[in-house]
């Protein structure tokens, strides 16, 4: 188990109007898991937003419509075989938590948050 990182993930649902009460608690859950977080250190938010809110361009029906866009902020981000192991869980979690198809969960990791992110006041080094 790692705590060094505390990792936060945005999770947005696009053509979603409402979704369960407790499905940020199930994905923070599922990402804790693939993380090998230790409890109540993995952090998760849950945006939803209107299929009217979402357009792709040349198209007046996209694809897109029932996307999950995550986005992954570690202080260290996985590399090679580890990251494409976690993308993978992650993204098996996430579409199943969410009731989507895997093909329509999208993950963006940010740069490192080492240096650049502080959690309580304290910096991340």
């Amino acid at each position: 188990v790692c705590d060094l990182f505390m990792p936060i993930v945005d999770v947005e649902i696009v053509g979603a109007d409402s979704v369960a009460n407790d499905l940020a608690s199930r994905l923070a859950d599922v990402a804790g898991q693939v993380f090998g977080s230790s409890p109540a250190t993995t952090w998760v938010r849950v945006r939803l937003l209107p299929q009217h809110l979402y357009a792709e361009n040349n198209t007046g029906s996209p694809e897109g419509w029932h996307s999950v866009f995550v986005t992954v902020l570690k202080v260290r981000r996985p590399t090679g075989a580890e990251l494409e192991a976690e993308v993978h869980a992650l993204t098996e979690g996430i579409a199943a938590v969410c009731g989507r198809p895997a093909e329509r969960v999208h993950i963006l990791y940010e740069p490192d948050g080492q240096g650049r992110i502080a959690f309580g006041g304290r910096l991340k080094t």
